[in-house]
């Protein structure tokens, strides 16, 4: 931030999450400067005939910088119920639980509408702006100082107190209100550049699938004689190529689960895979699973110890994260590993990969989707000679590692955009730079 200059003097808050402020500047506390309201328990039922039902606000509907208050769910309330716990154009809105502090300003007009006690709903009195608190509340969150000041060692509360009591710098109000148009102008720039980039990273993630999708289906040899396969999601496949059952290409392993709280179960040398390992992996291959079991744990529940080379696949919660595991190991109910008879396991871990959307449309259940596994054992795949199996998992190999380099570049990128705009709002709220110095030299170099 050193193109930004700084205040002439100046002086210690005394308060950590702030730091030095401005020497004009004072520190005080959110009650002295707004008016901090928690919203009103639900009430699903009517307890008087005077009780209107009347739309409102959740957590869930307040994230950073946006309201969401399209088809909003109701409670019943009383006239003065509604009056206390409305919500206007300009007001702040604050989540008290999940992510606390998570803020956003009510800029739309909307019906008449209250808010639950998940949220605390801050107006501003005289002399303050109530968008410069917005972003002091980022900061502080940013900052990671709402998992000390609410203890989210259990479960995180910004209770009115606690939120009427948090101290803060308060610069003049015409400073704040500089401040406030500043990081609007700057962070939609920057929120704009990241767009930019994440849309980049959108369009390298379907050239890697559809690179990957057409070498598994049509080959490497764009001259080769085709045929119709018979099946959907393959259509036209080289002619000397085969299409065979997953029945008759891998041995199919389901999983299970040793008894919980067994101790002489859990903690072992053996790895057993469960959605979650699959959900959390970023690469082809995996070796280690978030918890091993033992060989009695093993022996107990009748799963399946699969070779190394294997393909890991999560069948529920969600079904589709694949991987190759390097090493021997079993699965838990969510999952199954496919051990290949025959083939090359990079070969047939990409195939899989690239029928992922088709596996998903097989998912059946009520509570949550999951893919049988009679639909799994049926499932057709394109079968190439064991030569171009070869060739085509080296091409898939080369032509990915370059575009996972360009991702790994575009991610980075979008990480020290996100850091910028934390540092920004940061040196901005308290004071770190002079706002309205810059403003003004803007305007005089334009």
């Amino acid at each position: 931030m050193s193109r930004y200059q700084k205040y002439p003097a100046y002086r210690d808050s005394g308060v950590e999450w702030i730091g030095e402020i401005p020497a004009h500047w004072e520190v005080t506390k959110i009650r002295f400067y707004y008016d901090v309201q928690l919203g009103k328990m639900l009430q699903p039922e009517s307890k008087t005939e005077s009780d209107s039902e009347i739309k409102y606000l959740k957590a869930q509907h307040v994230q950073w910088n946006q309201i969401n208050h399209d088809d909003l769910p109701t409670m019943w309330a009383t006239e003065r119920e509604i009056e206390k716990f409305s919500v206007q154009q300009g007001d702040l809105l604050i989540c008290e639980g999940g992510e606390v502090g998570r803020a956003a300003l009510l800029i739309d007009t909307m019906d008449v509408c209250i808010i639950q006690n998940a949220l605390h709903r801050v107006r501003a009195k005289e002399k303050t702006c109530v968008k410069y608190l917005q972003y002091f509340m980022q900061h502080v969150s940013n900052a990671l100082w709402f998992d000390i000041l609410c203890n989210k060692a259990t479960i995180a509360h910004l209770t009115g107190e606690k939120l009427a009591a948090l101290e803060f710098p308060l610069p003049t109000l015409a400073e704040q209100q500089a401040i406030a148009s500043f990081l609007d102008r700057k962070t939609a720039e920057i929120d704009e550049l990241i767009t930019k980039k994440e849309t980049l990273l959108k369009k390298l993630d379907e050239k890697r699938t559809a690179l990957i999708t057409r070498a598994v289906t049509k080959g490497l040899d764009p001259s080769a004689p085709m045929k119709n396969s018979g099946v959907a999601w393959l259509g036209e496949i080289p002619k000397h190529w085969e299409v065979k059952q997953t029945r008759n290409i891998f041995k199919i392993y389901s999983g299970s689960t040793p008894r919980n709280g067994e101790e002489l179960f859990w903690d072992g040398d053996i790895v057993w895979f469960t959605p979650e390992d699959l959900g959390n992996n970023q690469q082809k291959n995996i070796s280690e699973s978030r918890r091993k079991i033992t060989e009695e744990g093993y022996k107990s529940c009748g799963t399946s110890l699969a070779k190394s080379n294997s393909v890991v696949l999560s069948t529920r919660a969600p079904i589709g994260h694949f991987a190759l595991s390097t090493v021997p190991a079993c699965c838990n109910q969510g999952c199954r590993i496919l051990e290949p008879e025959n083939g090359i396991p990079e070969y047939w871990y990409y195939t899989l990969l690239s029928a992922k959307p088709i596996l998903q449309c097989l998912g059946q259940g009520s509570t949550f989707m999951e893919l049988p596994r009679q639909s799994l054992a049926g499932f057709k795949l394109p079968v190439p000679p064991l030569e171009e199996q070869q060739a085509i998992a080296v091409q898939i190999e080369k032509k990915t590692a370059t575009i996972d380099r360009q991702k790994a570049q575009v991610t980075e990128a979008i990480e020290r955009l996100k850091e910028y705009r934390s540092a920004l709002i940061t040196d901005a709220v308290t004071g770190k730079m002079d706002v309205q110095l810059h403003e003004k030299k803007e305007i005089l170099s334009a």
